[in-house]
Protein backbone atom coordinates (compact mmCIF):
# COMPACT_ATOMS: atom_id res chain seq x y z
CA UNK A 1 0.00 0.00 0.00
CA UNK A 2 1.37 3.03 -1.03
CA UNK A 3 1.55 5.82 1.52
CA UNK A 4 0.88 9.63 1.22
CA UNK A 5 1.32 13.02 3.89
CA UNK A 6 -1.91 14.25 1.89
CA UNK A 7 -4.26 12.91 -0.70
CA UNK A 8 -6.78 15.44 -2.30
CA UNK A 9 -10.00 14.34 -3.49
CA UNK A 10 -11.00 16.04 -6.91
CA UNK A 11 -9.21 18.13 -9.07
CA UNK A 12 -11.30 20.71 -9.78
CA UNK A 13 -10.59 24.14 -8.55
CA UNK A 14 -10.73 23.66 -5.07
CA UNK A 15 -8.21 20.71 -5.32
CA UNK A 16 -6.15 22.29 -7.45
CA UNK A 17 -5.65 25.03 -5.45
CA UNK A 18 -4.93 23.27 -1.89
CA UNK A 19 -2.29 20.72 -3.64
CA UNK A 20 -0.28 24.18 -4.73
CA UNK A 21 -0.78 25.76 -1.15
CA UNK A 22 0.01 22.04 0.68
CA UNK A 23 2.99 21.82 -1.42
CA UNK A 24 4.30 25.62 -1.01
CA UNK A 25 4.33 24.79 2.67
CA UNK A 26 6.54 22.09 2.81
CA UNK A 27 4.34 19.12 2.60
CA UNK A 28 6.11 16.93 -0.99
CA UNK A 29 4.38 13.72 -0.70
CA UNK A 30 0.93 14.65 -1.99
CA UNK A 31 -1.21 12.73 -4.56
CA UNK A 32 -4.75 14.46 -6.21
CA UNK A 33 -7.62 11.64 -7.24
CA UNK A 34 -9.44 12.99 -9.55
CA UNK A 35 -12.64 10.89 -10.98
CA UNK A 36 -12.88 12.85 -14.85
CA UNK A 37 -10.46 12.33 -17.44
CA UNK A 38 -8.57 15.72 -17.05
CA UNK A 39 -8.05 18.02 -14.01
CA UNK A 40 -9.80 21.60 -13.62
CA UNK A 41 -13.39 20.24 -12.68
CA UNK A 42 -16.45 22.46 -14.05
CA UNK A 43 -14.38 24.78 -15.11
CA UNK A 44 -13.80 23.07 -18.34
CA UNK A 45 -17.34 23.54 -19.23
CA UNK A 46 -17.60 27.47 -18.25
CA UNK A 47 -16.12 29.12 -21.47
CA UNK A 48 -17.46 32.48 -20.05
CA UNK A 49 -15.50 35.40 -18.82
CA UNK A 50 -15.12 36.62 -15.20
CA UNK A 51 -13.12 34.43 -13.05
CA UNK A 52 -9.61 35.14 -11.68
CA UNK A 53 -9.82 38.67 -11.00
CA UNK A 54 -9.80 38.52 -7.45
CA UNK A 55 -6.81 35.66 -7.69
CA UNK A 56 -4.83 36.77 -11.13
CA UNK A 57 -6.26 40.77 -11.63
CA UNK A 58 -7.23 39.97 -14.67
CA UNK A 59 -10.47 38.42 -16.48
CA UNK A 60 -10.21 34.40 -17.69
CA UNK A 61 -12.36 32.06 -18.70
CA UNK A 62 -13.36 28.96 -16.87
CA UNK A 63 -10.81 26.86 -19.01
CA UNK A 64 -7.96 29.90 -18.59
CA UNK A 65 -8.17 29.61 -14.93
CA UNK A 66 -7.92 25.99 -14.39
CA UNK A 67 -5.22 26.18 -16.57
CA UNK A 68 -3.18 28.45 -14.43
CA UNK A 69 -3.60 26.05 -11.22
CA UNK A 70 -2.73 23.27 -13.63
CA UNK A 71 0.33 24.49 -14.51
CA UNK A 72 1.43 25.25 -10.89
CA UNK A 73 0.31 21.26 -9.87
CA UNK A 74 2.75 20.25 -13.27
CA UNK A 75 4.96 22.34 -12.30
CA UNK A 76 5.47 21.19 -8.53
CA UNK A 77 5.49 17.70 -10.09
CA UNK A 78 2.31 16.73 -7.62
CA UNK A 79 1.24 13.36 -8.91
CA UNK A 80 -2.43 13.28 -10.29
CA UNK A 81 -4.49 10.13 -10.97
CA UNK A 82 -7.16 10.60 -13.41
CA UNK A 83 -10.02 8.66 -14.51
CA UNK A 84 -9.77 6.74 -10.33
CA UNK A 85 -13.12 7.10 -8.61
CA UNK A 86 -12.37 7.14 -4.48
CA UNK A 87 -15.45 4.43 -3.49
CA UNK A 88 -14.13 4.95 0.06
CA UNK A 89 -12.55 6.61 2.94
CA UNK A 90 -11.61 5.03 6.78
CA UNK A 91 -10.43 6.86 9.49
CA UNK A 92 -8.06 4.72 10.89
CA UNK A 93 -4.63 6.24 12.77
CA UNK A 94 -3.82 6.94 8.73
CA UNK A 95 -6.74 7.25 6.69
CA UNK A 96 -6.99 4.79 3.81
CA UNK A 97 -8.79 5.79 0.62
CA UNK A 98 -9.95 3.23 -1.33
CA UNK A 99 -10.18 4.28 -4.95
CA UNK A 100 -10.54 2.05 -8.83
CA UNK A 101 -10.20 2.84 -12.19
CA UNK A 102 -9.99 0.65 -15.30
CA UNK A 103 -5.82 0.53 -15.34
CA UNK A 104 -4.99 -0.42 -12.09
CA UNK A 105 -8.41 -1.77 -10.46
CA UNK A 106 -8.72 -1.48 -6.84
CA UNK A 107 -6.39 0.65 -5.34
CA UNK A 108 -5.49 1.21 -1.80
CA UNK A 109 -3.78 4.40 -0.36
CA UNK A 110 -2.54 5.32 3.39
CA UNK A 111 -2.32 9.15 4.38
CA UNK A 112 -1.56 11.52 7.36
CA UNK A 113 -4.50 13.60 5.87
CA UNK A 114 -6.92 14.43 3.25
CA UNK A 115 -8.68 17.21 2.22
CA UNK A 116 -12.46 16.11 0.20
CA UNK A 117 -12.53 18.79 -2.39
CA UNK A 118 -15.32 16.75 -4.42
CA UNK A 119 -17.48 20.08 -5.27
CA UNK A 120 -21.25 19.39 -5.96
CA UNK A 121 -23.89 18.32 -8.36
CA UNK A 122 -27.39 19.50 -9.51
CA UNK A 123 -30.43 19.04 -7.59
CA UNK A 124 -32.33 16.94 -10.75
CA UNK A 125 -36.16 17.08 -11.55
CA UNK A 126 -37.09 13.90 -9.29
CA UNK A 127 -36.43 16.21 -6.58
CA UNK A 128 -39.29 18.93 -8.05
CA UNK A 129 -42.39 16.32 -7.95
CA UNK A 130 -43.26 18.41 -11.51
CA UNK A 131 -46.46 16.50 -13.14
CA UNK A 132 -46.20 14.85 -16.50
CA UNK A 133 -44.55 12.10 -18.25
CA UNK A 134 -40.60 11.66 -18.80
CA UNK A 135 -40.09 13.46 -22.74
CA UNK A 136 -36.82 14.08 -23.83
CA UNK A 137 -35.47 17.32 -23.90
CA UNK A 138 -35.24 18.37 -20.25
CA UNK A 139 -31.37 18.86 -19.04
CA UNK A 140 -30.06 20.16 -15.94
CA UNK A 141 -28.85 23.52 -16.81
CA UNK A 142 -25.32 22.17 -15.94
CA UNK A 143 -25.44 19.05 -18.58
CA UNK A 144 -26.36 21.72 -21.34
CA UNK A 145 -23.72 23.74 -20.66
CA UNK A 146 -21.40 20.58 -20.68
CA UNK A 147 -23.29 19.78 -23.90
CA UNK A 148 -23.04 23.06 -25.84
CA UNK A 149 -19.61 24.19 -24.93
CA UNK A 150 -17.61 20.93 -24.90
CA UNK A 151 -20.07 18.45 -27.40
CA UNK A 152 -21.20 20.73 -29.65
CA UNK A 153 -24.58 19.83 -29.36
CA UNK A 154 -27.68 22.52 -28.72
CA UNK A 155 -30.27 20.70 -26.72
CA UNK A 156 -33.47 22.81 -28.36
CA UNK A 157 -34.60 25.73 -30.32
CA UNK A 158 -37.72 26.91 -28.03
CA UNK A 159 -36.45 26.62 -24.18
CA UNK A 160 -37.79 27.22 -20.93
CA UNK A 161 -35.61 27.88 -17.82
CA UNK A 162 -37.16 27.03 -14.40
CA UNK A 163 -34.47 28.40 -11.44
CA UNK A 164 -32.42 31.41 -11.82
CA UNK A 165 -28.87 29.89 -10.47
CA UNK A 166 -25.96 31.56 -11.77
CA UNK A 167 -25.65 28.42 -14.81
CA UNK A 168 -29.41 28.94 -15.86
CA UNK A 169 -28.36 32.52 -16.31
CA UNK A 170 -25.27 32.06 -18.17
CA UNK A 171 -27.31 29.10 -20.27
CA UNK A 172 -29.60 31.59 -20.73
CA UNK A 173 -27.28 33.77 -22.72
CA UNK A 174 -25.33 31.02 -24.29
CA UNK A 175 -28.57 29.82 -25.78
CA UNK A 176 -29.53 32.90 -27.34
CA UNK A 177 -25.78 33.14 -28.42
CA UNK A 178 -26.15 30.09 -30.37
CA UNK A 179 -29.62 30.81 -32.08
CA UNK A 180 -31.86 29.05 -29.65
CA UNK A 181 -34.78 31.20 -28.07
CA UNK A 182 -34.86 31.15 -24.39
CA UNK A 183 -38.98 32.29 -23.64
CA UNK A 184 -38.81 32.91 -19.99
CA UNK A 185 -36.30 32.32 -16.83
CA UNK A 186 -38.85 31.52 -14.25
CA UNK A 187 -37.91 31.30 -10.26
CA UNK A 188 -40.22 29.88 -7.03
CA UNK A 189 -38.59 32.29 -5.20
CA UNK A 190 -39.35 35.99 -4.45
CA UNK A 191 -35.90 36.79 -5.73
CA UNK A 192 -33.56 35.91 -8.03
CA UNK A 193 -30.20 32.71 -6.91
CA UNK A 194 -27.81 34.44 -9.05
CA UNK A 195 -25.60 36.61 -9.08
CA UNK A 196 -26.96 40.55 -10.15
CA UNK A 197 -24.10 40.98 -12.74
CA UNK A 198 -25.43 37.85 -14.04
CA UNK A 199 -28.76 38.95 -14.05
CA UNK A 200 -27.86 42.21 -15.89
CA UNK A 201 -25.66 40.85 -18.21
CA UNK A 202 -27.23 37.47 -19.08
CA UNK A 203 -30.99 38.51 -19.31
CA UNK A 204 -31.80 42.45 -19.15
CA UNK A 205 -29.09 42.88 -21.84
CA UNK A 206 -30.76 40.14 -24.04
CA UNK A 207 -34.08 40.92 -23.15
CA UNK A 208 -34.96 38.05 -21.76
CA UNK A 209 -37.87 38.06 -19.28
CA UNK A 210 -37.37 36.77 -15.72
CA UNK A 211 -40.76 36.09 -13.50
CA UNK A 212 -40.04 35.44 -10.15
CA UNK A 213 -42.55 33.86 -8.09
CA UNK A 214 -43.74 31.59 -10.26
CA UNK A 215 -42.74 28.00 -11.39
CA UNK A 216 -43.82 24.88 -13.85
CA UNK A 217 -46.49 22.75 -13.11
CA UNK A 218 -46.67 20.78 -15.47
CA UNK A 219 -44.77 19.34 -18.49
CA UNK A 220 -46.57 18.32 -21.67
CA UNK A 221 -45.12 16.25 -23.91
CA UNK A 222 -44.57 12.25 -24.12
CA UNK A 223 -41.80 11.65 -26.53
CA UNK A 224 -40.55 15.04 -26.51
CA UNK A 225 -41.00 17.68 -24.48
CA UNK A 226 -43.84 20.31 -26.50
CA UNK A 227 -44.62 23.24 -23.57
CA UNK A 228 -44.61 24.03 -20.28
CA UNK A 229 -46.95 25.34 -17.79
CA UNK A 230 -46.07 28.21 -15.38
CA UNK A 231 -48.33 29.44 -12.34
CA UNK A 232 -47.48 32.34 -9.94
CA UNK A 233 -46.96 31.35 -6.21
CA UNK A 234 -48.14 32.65 -3.27
CA UNK A 235 -46.19 33.19 -0.41
CA UNK A 236 -45.73 29.39 1.05
CA UNK A 237 -44.94 28.70 -2.56
CA UNK A 238 -48.13 26.39 -3.40
CA UNK A 239 -49.25 27.57 -7.33
CA UNK A 240 -52.22 29.79 -6.84
CA UNK A 241 -54.97 28.14 -9.00
CA UNK A 242 -56.45 30.52 -12.03
CA UNK A 243 -52.44 31.63 -12.98
CA UNK A 244 -51.40 28.85 -15.18
CA UNK A 245 -50.07 29.52 -18.32
CA UNK A 246 -48.85 27.51 -21.32
CA UNK A 247 -45.77 28.21 -22.86
CA UNK A 248 -44.46 26.38 -26.17
CA UNK A 249 -41.34 24.66 -26.30
CA UNK A 250 -39.25 22.12 -27.35
CA UNK A 251 -36.59 22.23 -23.74
CA UNK A 252 -37.03 22.40 -20.04
CA UNK A 253 -33.26 23.54 -18.22
CA UNK A 254 -33.63 22.97 -14.47
CA UNK A 255 -31.58 25.47 -13.02
CA UNK A 256 -32.80 24.42 -9.48
CA UNK A 257 -29.60 24.28 -7.42
CA UNK A 258 -26.35 22.55 -6.26
CA UNK A 259 -25.81 19.81 -3.52
CA UNK A 260 -22.73 19.49 -2.17
CA UNK A 261 -20.82 16.07 -3.27
CA UNK A 262 -20.74 14.44 0.07
CA UNK A 263 -21.19 10.72 -0.14
CA UNK A 264 -17.90 9.93 1.02
CA UNK A 265 -18.12 12.47 3.87
CA UNK A 266 -21.35 10.84 5.08
CA UNK A 267 -19.33 7.46 5.15
CA UNK A 268 -16.33 8.10 6.96
CA UNK A 269 -18.50 9.81 9.80
CA UNK A 270 -18.12 13.36 9.02
CA UNK A 271 -20.19 15.76 11.32
CA UNK A 272 -22.65 17.43 8.35
CA UNK A 273 -23.99 21.11 8.37
CA UNK A 274 -28.20 20.77 7.77
CA UNK A 275 -28.20 23.76 5.77
CA UNK A 276 -25.29 23.65 3.56
CA UNK A 277 -25.73 20.17 3.29
CA UNK A 278 -21.48 19.84 3.49
CA UNK A 279 -19.04 19.36 6.66
CA UNK A 280 -19.24 20.87 9.93
CA UNK A 281 -15.75 22.87 9.85
CA UNK A 282 -13.75 24.91 12.55
CA UNK A 283 -11.35 27.70 11.39
CA UNK A 284 -8.71 25.92 9.91
CA UNK A 285 -11.50 23.84 7.80
CA UNK A 286 -10.65 20.89 9.68
CA UNK A 287 -13.81 18.10 9.98
CA UNK A 288 -15.24 16.43 12.94
CA UNK A 289 -12.81 13.79 11.49
CA UNK A 290 -9.23 14.92 12.56
CA UNK A 291 -6.94 14.99 9.84
CA UNK A 292 -9.84 15.63 7.10
CA UNK A 293 -10.49 18.78 5.68
CA UNK A 294 -12.68 20.34 3.52
CA UNK A 295 -13.07 23.03 1.26
CA UNK A 296 -14.78 24.70 -1.99
CA UNK A 297 -18.05 23.71 -2.74
CA UNK A 298 -18.27 20.14 -1.18
CA UNK A 299 -17.90 22.21 2.16
CA UNK A 300 -20.50 25.52 0.92
CA UNK A 301 -21.95 26.28 -2.52
CA UNK A 302 -19.66 28.95 -3.99
CA UNK A 303 -20.86 32.14 -6.52
CA UNK A 304 -16.88 32.80 -7.04
CA UNK A 305 -14.66 30.39 -7.98
CA UNK A 306 -11.72 32.88 -6.74
CA UNK A 307 -13.34 32.73 -3.55
CA UNK A 308 -13.16 28.52 -4.13
CA UNK A 309 -9.44 29.17 -4.47
CA UNK A 310 -8.96 31.35 -1.91
CA UNK A 311 -10.63 29.00 0.73
CA UNK A 312 -8.50 25.37 -0.08
CA UNK A 313 -5.33 27.38 -0.40
CA UNK A 314 -6.08 27.42 3.00
CA UNK A 315 -6.67 24.34 4.06
CA UNK A 316 -3.97 23.62 1.83
CA UNK A 317 -1.70 25.33 4.69
CA UNK A 318 -3.82 24.16 7.66
CA UNK A 319 -3.29 20.70 6.13
CA UNK A 320 0.65 20.79 5.79
CA UNK A 321 0.47 22.37 9.38
CA UNK A 322 -1.36 19.53 10.93
CA UNK A 323 1.40 17.13 8.80
CA UNK A 324 4.36 18.96 10.07
CA UNK A 325 3.62 19.27 13.37
CA UNK A 326 2.80 15.90 13.95
CA UNK A 327 6.55 15.09 12.29
CA UNK A 328 8.16 17.25 14.67
CA UNK A 329 5.81 15.86 17.75
CA UNK A 330 7.21 12.38 16.08
CA UNK A 331 10.96 13.02 16.08
CA UNK A 332 10.74 14.96 19.61
CA UNK A 333 9.25 11.82 21.20
CA UNK A 334 11.91 9.46 19.60
CA UNK A 335 14.67 11.95 20.71
CA UNK A 336 12.81 11.91 24.69
CA UNK A 337 12.62 8.29 24.32
CA UNK A 338 16.25 7.65 23.34
CA UNK A 339 17.79 10.09 26.30
CA UNK A 340 15.42 8.38 28.76
CA UNK A 341 14.18 12.01 29.49
CA UNK A 342 9.99 13.14 29.88
CA UNK A 343 8.52 13.95 26.90
CA UNK A 344 6.80 16.68 28.38
CA UNK A 345 7.85 19.22 26.41
CA UNK A 346 6.78 17.32 23.37
CA UNK A 347 2.86 16.96 24.45
CA UNK A 348 0.16 19.01 22.52
CA UNK A 349 -1.60 21.93 24.64
CA UNK A 350 -5.30 20.67 26.00
CA UNK A 351 -8.08 20.19 24.36
CA UNK A 352 -9.39 23.61 23.98
CA UNK A 353 -13.80 24.01 23.87
CA UNK A 354 -14.76 25.71 20.34
CA UNK A 355 -15.72 28.70 20.30
CA UNK A 356 -19.17 28.91 17.96
CA UNK A 357 -20.14 31.21 15.17
CA UNK A 358 -23.89 31.65 16.06
CA UNK A 359 -26.38 32.73 13.05
CA UNK A 360 -28.56 35.16 13.81
CA UNK A 361 -31.87 37.34 12.23
CA UNK A 362 -31.63 36.57 8.53
CA UNK A 363 -28.27 34.59 8.54
CA UNK A 364 -28.74 30.93 7.06
CA UNK A 365 -25.48 29.90 8.00
CA UNK A 366 -21.45 30.81 8.35
CA UNK A 367 -18.32 28.74 7.40
CA UNK A 368 -16.23 28.10 9.39
CA UNK A 369 -19.31 26.96 12.21
CA UNK A 370 -16.54 27.16 14.91
CA UNK A 371 -13.30 28.66 15.91
CA UNK A 372 -10.19 28.04 18.76
CA UNK A 373 -8.60 31.03 19.56
CA UNK A 374 -5.05 29.30 20.37
CA UNK A 375 -5.45 27.67 16.59
CA UNK A 376 -6.51 31.11 15.09
CA UNK A 377 -3.86 32.87 12.74
CA UNK A 378 -4.11 37.03 13.14
CA UNK A 379 -7.62 37.14 11.08
CA UNK A 380 -10.08 34.91 10.09
CA UNK A 381 -12.77 35.09 7.21
CA UNK A 382 -16.25 33.71 8.28
CA UNK A 383 -18.74 33.59 4.86
CA UNK A 384 -21.84 33.01 5.09
CA UNK A 385 -25.57 34.01 2.99
CA UNK A 386 -28.74 35.78 4.23
CA UNK A 387 -31.78 33.97 3.91
CA UNK A 388 -34.10 37.18 2.33
CA UNK A 389 -33.25 40.01 0.07
CA UNK A 390 -31.87 43.31 2.41
CA UNK A 391 -31.54 46.91 1.36
CA UNK A 392 -29.91 49.35 3.67
CA UNK A 393 -28.90 47.56 6.37
CA UNK A 394 -25.93 46.20 9.07
CA UNK A 395 -24.16 43.27 9.27
CA UNK A 396 -24.02 43.18 13.58
CA UNK A 397 -21.08 40.73 14.74
CA UNK A 398 -21.42 40.56 18.66
CA UNK A 399 -18.93 38.85 21.15
CA UNK A 400 -20.31 37.16 24.28
CA UNK A 401 -23.57 39.40 23.40
CA UNK A 402 -21.23 42.85 23.43
CA UNK A 403 -21.44 44.53 19.77
CA UNK A 404 -18.21 44.20 18.11
CA UNK A 405 -18.28 45.20 15.06
CA UNK A 406 -21.03 46.45 12.70
CA UNK A 407 -21.00 47.06 8.71
CA UNK A 408 -23.62 48.48 6.65
CA UNK A 409 -24.75 47.11 3.08
CA UNK A 410 -27.05 48.73 0.65
CA UNK A 411 -27.92 45.16 -0.42
CA UNK A 412 -27.89 41.64 0.66
CA UNK A 413 -29.27 38.65 -1.48
CA UNK A 414 -29.30 34.96 -0.78
CA UNK A 415 -27.22 34.17 -4.31
CA UNK A 416 -24.26 36.56 -3.13
CA UNK A 417 -22.01 35.25 -0.43
CA UNK A 418 -21.35 37.42 2.25
CA UNK A 419 -17.75 37.86 4.30
CA UNK A 420 -16.49 39.57 7.52
CA UNK A 421 -13.25 39.37 9.01
CA UNK A 422 -12.47 38.78 12.81
CA UNK A 423 -9.62 39.78 14.02
CA UNK A 424 -7.65 37.84 16.93
CA UNK A 425 -5.79 40.41 18.69
CA UNK A 426 -9.78 42.29 19.06
CA UNK A 427 -11.14 38.51 20.34
CA UNK A 428 -8.28 37.90 23.27
CA UNK A 429 -8.55 41.95 24.19
CA UNK A 430 -11.98 40.63 25.33
CA UNK A 431 -11.36 37.90 26.85
CA UNK A 432 -8.45 39.98 28.54
CA UNK A 433 -11.10 42.45 29.85
CA UNK A 434 -14.10 40.28 30.73
CA UNK A 435 -11.55 37.86 32.20
CA UNK A 436 -13.49 35.10 30.79
CA UNK A 437 -12.94 32.71 27.77
CA UNK A 438 -14.74 33.31 24.71
CA UNK A 439 -18.29 31.31 24.25
CA UNK A 440 -19.57 32.61 21.09
CA UNK A 441 -19.52 34.84 18.34
CA UNK A 442 -22.66 36.23 16.67
CA UNK A 443 -23.72 37.81 13.28
CA UNK A 444 -26.91 39.18 12.62
CA UNK A 445 -29.18 41.14 9.87
CA UNK A 446 -30.22 44.58 11.74
CA UNK A 447 -31.76 47.78 10.69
Amino acid sequence: MTEYDLIIIGAGPAGLAAAVSAYDHGVRSILILERDAEPGGILNQCIHNGFGLHTFQEELTGPEYADRFIRQVKERNISCLLNTMVLDISALPKKIVTAMNRTDGLLQFAAKTVILAMGCRERPRGALNIPGFRPAGIYSAGTAQRLVNMEGFLPGKEVVILGSGDIGLIMARRLTLEGAKVKVVAELMPYSGGLQRNIVQCLEDFGIPLRLSHTVVHIDGKERVTGVTLAKVDENRKPIPGTEEHIPCDTLLLSVGLIPENELSDKLGVQMAPVTNGPLVNESLETSVPGVFACGNVLHVHDLVDYVSQEAANAGKYAAKLILDSEASSACADVSRKENAPDAACSSAPSEQPVPIVCGNGIRYTVPQTLRLSRMEDSLTVRFRVGDVYRNRRIGIYLDGRPYRTIPRPRLAPGEMEQIVLKKEDLLRLQQETGKPLTSVAIQIEA
